[in-house]
Parts: structure tokens; sequence; C-alpha cells
């Protein structure tokens, strides 16, 4: 089946957060501020690295003349931020199976050059034929410009199939016109009832199973020939 898988990241495939955390305060401590918690982390990951760093200034009351000096910091370090990452429980199983029939994808706000890095470091690089990154040159989500350039570079008509953690991936999908299954173990800030989602769930070992049921035509039966 030409089907067509596309992955968020971060709070989807990958818990990267303990990682975020620590290259956060790290570039903190250059200007002497007080430390964000991880809990902090999760609520502002989603939107980019820039978006990040205004919620971390506005958190601990940072000027608005930090925040390249920053977001500066913290790219700088970004690409080594995998040593604290792993990725959710059956995720390298369930990527393991659906690679088996379907092409996959990501589409992340992460910085390219880090996703990438973090995907080969937990050696799962080997799963996507490509990464779209919040830093191409079509904008990041929840435009969905990206989400369907991932589609496009995947190749072939078939079906397509959006699956991430967060409201932004939601919309995302939503504006693209696609499917969205849910993780909800990620980072979303939002109840799971307040997420349009075609379907939910919890452990990577239900995904196979799952997008086979949404992917695999029911034959007809009864039709007179």
């Amino acid at each position: 089946m030409n089907a067509r898988i596309v992955f968020d990241l971060d709070g989807t495939l990958i818990d990267s957060a303990p990682d975020i955390c620590g290259i956060a305060n790290a570039a903190l401590a250059t200007v002497d501020a007080a430390p964000i918690t991880l809990e902090d982390t999760h609520s502002f990951i989603g939107e980019g690295i820039g978006v990040f760093v205004q919620k971390m200034r506005a958190a601990r009351g940072l000027p608005d003349h930090l925040q390249e000096p920053l977001l500066a910091d913290l790219v700088a370090r970004y690409d080594d931020a995998v040593s604290l990452t792993v990725p959710y429980p059956n995720v390298p199983a369930a990527l393991t199976s659906l690679s088996r029939t379907y092409t996959l994808g990501i589409c992340t706000n992460k910085l390219h050059r880090p996703a990438t890095k973090v995907l080969r470091h937990l050696r799962l690089d080997a799963f996507f034929d490509t990464v779209w990154g919040g830093d191409n040159p079509l904008g990041r989500k929840p435009d969905p410009a990206p989400l369907r350039a991932a589609f496009d570079a995947l190749g072939g008509d078939g079906p397509c199939l959006y699956v991430g953690d967060s409201e932004i991936d939601a919309e995302t999908a939503t504006r693209a016109g696609v499917p969205f299954l849910l993780f909800t173990k990620g980072y979303r800030k939002r109840p799971l009832d307040e997420i349009a989602h075609m379907a939910s769930f919890d452990d990577f070992a239900d995904l196979p199973a799952l997008v086979d049921t949404i992917l695999t035509p029911v034959p007809l039966s009864g039709v007179p020939s």
C-alpha cells in the first residue's frame, strides 16, 4: 500500500524535555536568571525554539533585548542535547512494524539539524525517508505547508496520516486536510476532548494495529455482480 505516515518528534516519538530543560537552564545561567522546571519545559515546547525562548523569558521576567542572545545560546547547545532523550516505550518496535508497509517521515518544529542528530543518536533515523524541521523555508506548524511538503517528499498519492501529541499538531493536520492520530502521553496543554483527532493511543505498541484499521480498505460484501 502506498500510504504515508508523518510523525511529530518531541513529545510524540521522543521524550526530549530533560535535555531541553538542561540547555535552557545553562542559557539562563549566563544572564543570572533562575532555572526553569521540567514542568515549565513541557509547557513551553511545541511552537519552535524562538517561541520557547519567549515563554522562558516571560516566566523569568527577562527583557526583550535578551531574546536573541538566549536564542543563540540555545541553538549553539541544541545539537548535543541528546544524552537524556529517550524514545517513548515501544517506539522502535512500532516503527519497525509500520515501515514494512508504509513510508514514514517527520514534520517537527524542532530545528532540522538537532532533529536529525537525535534521531541518529537514538538509531531511529533509518525509519524516515524525509525530515522537515521548524527552520524549513515554508514555515513552521501550525502552518500546514511543511506537513504537506513532507507527504509530497514521501511520494505517491496514497492515503496520509499525521501522528502527534499536541493541539498544534492537531491544528496542522486539520489545516492540511489529513487525519490526525493523537499520542496522549506527550506534551499537550489541553484536555483530550478539546483536541480534534480521528483516534488516540497511549502506547506505541497499539499504533500499528490502529493504523492498519484506518488505512486498510474494508472489502465490499453483498454487491451484485
